[in-house]
């Protein structure tokens, strides 16, 4: 919200949209969704009016997006509506008023699209109303976007920016950008419990301070909307997303619950399951998942691996064949004859886009994705959700499920596909803890110093200059640093001032530090070094995949694969054949081999690790089955695997064999409190 703007709390109309609305926002949303708002839009849209903090945590598919935003929206509509005191003023300062966090450029990219439509139907409603709307632009500000496109964002900043956590970094860091955002008055963090959990969580919140700092001295306020489905606990979450500055209130937390009706079931190959899955096996995973993909209109695939979906993906298709006709496959196209698609980080922004389109369109019959496309994006007509192997996470599956029927009243449907005999057990106590309710708590780090000090040297080298007490003060009022000692804020200090000694001297000095005056100054290509080295994302080293002699990238694959690669080696990246030509430092050139039967690539240190409240899920499975088990009381024991994960009869009947046939071995079972250790002789 503006600065100074408050709303009282006041009865909304039957529709559930306050009364404090302009009429062309209300009466959009009135015709948009004549079923009126959802509960998270009805209770927390008088609280964000207020100009407090919020997070919105609710189900997938419960209109949280068009929450935050909507009252931005509204927020710009009645503030053209409010004629201005000063004459004086004839061209109104730009910049950006609103800025979204993605953490997944996909997503961001999403909701750039999805912002359209409220944005032209509330234009038209003022249009049939007599009101003058304002001409409200969206932009996206990603890693993929272009130089000229980040230019032309420069020459006219959008009023509403899109962008992800890094890509704010950046922004906060360099002169241009930095200069528009102090007119930011309301920032909307999306799926804020995927920051929340690793060090991102912690880089964001130094970001968020240096944005609300920057608004500060430009006499604003900055009001702080999250918004997530799957999050515990949620005071955490608030406490990442407003701070602990004593100042300002903490964020008010809106919690409509997880919990949403699913239809999800475990399948199984016709043969039992072993400890390592055949190829006969594999292949009746993927029959089987092609004949869901025939049923319906559009079905998405997950898995944990980027060589996993490359893999499935081109299976998938030989099964499927192709539609009529032919596409030339190009760097930035994708084959328009494929019903099936593979979508991940490695492959190019353009490959991603046009999948991403197609997608939404109804176009792809099936798509195998990674964590890439598991969080809220509108994905376009989705009816079922396959998933391959265990998610190793509560909270993952649910993100991933709810990619299905994607709406107020759609159920998502979901189906597991374990491939050894751990994997099941693993996924059968996952559908346990989904019946619980159970969700994977967060852990998030406690003052990472590296993070700390690469956002040191970046708001110095960006604001010149800076108190050691004030620069102290903003870190400590991101909730990671809440904690955070002097003692060790001077060693950040010392070490980004005077650097690290090497055989050839010091090395990494980004600041000057004026200790006498307590202030300090960067050093010559201090910025330089913050803007190319920011973030919390670990390099991977990867090589690009460039197509000859269109010189257009195709993607990137593990150097490792790379290296070993030679011309005429042909592998496959984004469902297409490509053979090598030529290995370069950091760059894999390659051209277009057609159909011609292909290796996968690999990438290395991906695969998700299992969470701890997944873990325990498992562990108390196995201890309610064993004294059943130790009785001989087979039939007790599918019966409580029925009764606490709802499966079928064939799963119970293969859970309790593979851990009746562990417990005859090792006379007893593996759980949260008893570790069992084989000594295998070979």
């Amino acid at each position: 919200m503006p600065s100074g703007q408050k709303a009282a709390h006041s009865e909304p109309l039957g529709s559930g949209i306050p009364t404090e609305f302009h009429p062309a926002v209300a009466a959009w949303f009135q015709r948009r969704f004549p079923a009126g708002a959802t509960e998270p839009q009805r209770r927390a849209w008088p609280r964000i009016l207020t100009g407090e903090d919020v997070l919105v945590a609710s189900p997938t598919g419960t209109g949280k997006t068009l929450t935050g935003f909507l009252v931005a929206i509204d927020a710009s509509y009645r503030a053209q509506s409010t004629p201005t005191l000063d004459t004086s003023v004839d061209v109104l300062p730009r910049g950006p008023g609103v800025v979204y966090i993605s953490p997944l450029r996909a997503l961001a990219v999403d909701v750039e699209e999805n912002l359209r439509i409220p944005l032209e139907g509330i234009a038209a409603e003022a249009d049939r109303l007599g009101l003058a709307p304002p001409q409200l632009s969206v932009g996206v500000r990603t890693g993929d976007t272009s130089t000229g496109e980040r230019a032309a964002m420069r020459k006219h900043p959008p009023d509403i920016l899109v962008t992800t956590p890094e890509s704010l970094y950046l922004l906060l860091t360099a002169g241009s950008s930095r200069a528009v955002l102090g007119l930011v008055h309301t920032v909307i963090v999306d799926e804020v419990h995927t920051l929340a959990r690793d060090k991102r969580g912690s880089h964001l919140a130094l970001s968020l301070e240096r944005l609300a700092h920057l608004v500060a001295e430009r006499g604003g306020r900055l009001q702080r909307i999250g918004l997530s489905a799957t999050q515990r606990p949620l005071e955490v979450v608030a406490r990442l997303l407003s701070g602990v500055d004593s100042n300002r209130a903490p964020a008010t937390i809106v919690d409509c619950g997880h919990a949403r009706d699913l239809d999800v079931a475990i399948e199984l190959p016709a043969s039992e399951l072993e400890s390592v899955a055949s190829g006969a096996q594999f292949s009746d995973v993927l029959d089987r998942i092609a004949g869901h993909v025939l049923e319906h209109r559009t079905t998405l695939v997950f898995v944990n691996t980027r060589k996993m979906a490359e893999r499935v993906a081109h299976q998938l298709s030989l099964r499927l064949g192709a539609e009529e006709g032919t596409f030339a496959a190009t760097g930035g196209e994708v084959d328009a004859a494929l019903q099936v698609a593979a979508h991940h980080g490695s492959l190019s922004a353009a490959r991603r886009r046009i999948v991403e389109q197609r997608l939404r369109a109804g176009d792809l019959r099936a798509l195998v994705a990674t964590a890439s496309l598991e969080l809220g994006i509108d994905v376009g007509p989705v009816e079922l959700v396959c998933q391959i192997g265990s998610p190793r996470a509560i909270a993952t599956f649910l993100q991933r499920v709810g990619r299905a029927n994607h709406h107020v009243e759609g159920t998502p449907s979901g189906r597991l596909y374990p491939l050894t005999r751990d994997e099941l057990v693993e996924c059968t106590a996952l559908l346990a803890g989904v019946r619980a309710g159970h969700l994977d708590v967060l852990h998030p780090p406690v003052a990472p110093l590296d993070v700390l000090t690469q956002q040191v040297v970046a708001e110095v080298a960006a604001a010149g200059e800076w108190e050691v007490d004030g620069l102290f003060a903003l870190a400590c009022r991101a909730a990671p640093f809440a904690d955070l000692t002097r003692e060790a804020f001077d060693e950040v200090v010392e070490l980004a001032s005077w650097g690290i000694q090497t055989g050839r001297g010091r090395r990494g000095a980004h600041l000057h530090h004026d200790a006498v005056n307590g202030r300090l100054r960067a050093r010559r290509g201090a910025r330089l070094a913050a803007i190319t080295s920011g973030g919390a994302i670990p390099e991977t080293g990867d090589y690009r995949v460039v197509l000859d002699p269109e010189g257009v990238t195709v993607g990137s694959v593990h150097e490792d694969f790379a290296v070993e690669a030679t011309a005429g080696d042909i592998f496959l990246l984004g469902t297409h054949s490509w053979r090598v030509t030529k290995v370069e430092t950091g760059t894999v050139r390659v051209a277009d081999a057609a159909d011609l039967p292909p290796t996968i690539p690999f990438w290395l240190g991906e695969a998700p690790a299992r969470t701890a409240e997944l873990s325990a899920e498992v562990g108390d499975l196995r201890a309610e089955l064993e004294p059943l088990l130790a009785s001989g009381d087979g039939t007790g024991a599918r019966a409580a695997v029925r009764a606490r994960s709802g499966v079928s009869e064939e799963v119970a009947d293969q859970v309790v064999a593979y851990l009746g046939a562990g417990l005859l071995a090792l006379g007893t079972l593996p759980t949260c409190e008893r570790l069992v250790i084989e000594r295998v002789f070979d």
